[in-house]
């Protein structure tokens, strides 16, 4: 079984951002997967690239989700990535 790297790209003073932190941990601890967390504020690169869309789900590196997280999505996304 596969174990997707889920990140989440996010900034400071966000209130989106405290919801998807609750999102994404809910979900991948279901799941028993681990996340990590990008902050833009120091990375212009991922600041220019997310800057509307932030906060941003990525998982393996593509992006599945933005602003509000979909935890049913995100569920199923990693369920998937799991089993290939």
């Amino acid at each position: 079984m596969a174990t997707p790297r889920v990140v989440l790209v996010t900034k400071a003073d966000c209130h989106l951002c405290e919801e998807a932190r609750d999102a994404v941990g809910r979900v991948t601890a279901s799941l028993g997967l681990t996340w990590s967390e990008e902050r833009v504020d120091n990375q212009p690169e991922l600041r220019e690239r997310y800057a509307e869309e932030i906060p941003v789900v990525l998982v393996d590196g593509v992006q599945r989700d933005f602003w509000k997280i979909d935890e049913a999505r995100l569920e199923r996304v990693l369920q998937r990535a799991m089993a290939n």
